[in-house]
């Protein structure tokens, strides 16, 4: 079954919602997601790839973490702020985790989550740290479109 772009738009948009929550809330992911279900139409979001992305960030997180804070040039990672920070981690884990998904994909919708819900300018910056993150783990595809 294909999924359409606009359904994988909104699994993104929902699970970065939903990352957000768990690092404020510090709530089982299972209770988050939950929540989600009852309280949002998830009948157009493609569910599956949500609930990857809400799962494996967290099982993931310290890995994820590591891949794009040496790309955060003078910042700590713990100035970074929430939504940012929720970003940076979905995009690393679909450029890591999700080789099915074109890096350029993977960073065109954080950016554009970024522009929507981030800081003024965010986005410049969750581009250029994601850009440096696939060229490394996407070396071979990167090359390959340039």
């Amino acid at each position: 079954m294909t999924v359409s772009p606009a359904a994988r738009r909104k699994a993104r948009h929902y699970a970065m919602q939903a990352l957000y929550q768990w690092s404020m809330t510090s709530a089982a992911i299972n209770v988050i997601e939950a929540e989600f279900h009852t309280d949002n139409d998830m009948s157009k979001v493609d569910i599956a790839y949500f609930r990857e992305i809400l799962h494996g960030v967290p099982q993931r997180l310290t890995e994820l973490d590591e891949a794009y804070k040496v790309y955060l040039k003078e910042r700590e990672q713990s100035e970074l702020d929430p939504i940012t920070q929720a970003l940076l981690r979905m995009s690393t884990y679909e450029l890591v985790a999700r080789i099915d998904v074109p890096y350029k994909v993977v960073i065109n919708e954080a950016v554009s989550l970024a522009k929507k819900f981030g800081a003024t300018d965010s986005h410049k910056f969750i581009n250029g740290v994601l850009d440096k993150v696939a060229a490394k783990y996407r070396a071979v595809e990167v090359k390959a479109s340039r």
